[in-house]
């Protein structure tokens, strides 16, 4: 049984750090293609990143920089550094479930 559970909520200030994890079961983690999305209030998903080691990897251009995801055998984690206001959702990982690299939908509001 593939089993995902994230770290609890906290409450952080701008220019903060936090690391997030989440903690998995049930498969490879070292093997699997991984994800963390974001849900800011009111709005839709946003995707934050693909994972799959440090070298095979592809960030959302809004927190290029700023987040950066890592595995050990069991947990997932994404570092944020430099916490903004706008940073403020709910996070969620997700585990791929097609083998090798994902397709990812990227899906940026257009400028005024």
């Amino acid at each position: 049984q593939v089993v995902l559970t994230q770290s609890g909520s906290v409450l952080k200030k701008p220019g903060e750090s936090h690391k997030m994890t989440c903690a998995t079961s049930g498969f490879t983690l070292s093997s699997t293609w991984m994800q963390w999305v974001r849900q800011k209030p009111g709005k839709r998903l946003e995707w934050l990143l693909q994972y799959y080691d440090a070298s095979s990897n592809n960030y959302s251009p809004a927190i290029q920089g700023r987040f950066t995801a890592s595995k050990d055998t069991a947990n997932f984690y994404l570092q944020m550094n430099n916490l903004k206001a706008e940073d403020t959702a709910i996070y969620y990982c997700a585990r791929d479930t097609v083998r090798g690299i994902p397709a990812v939908l990227r899906q940026y509001p257009l400028a005024a």
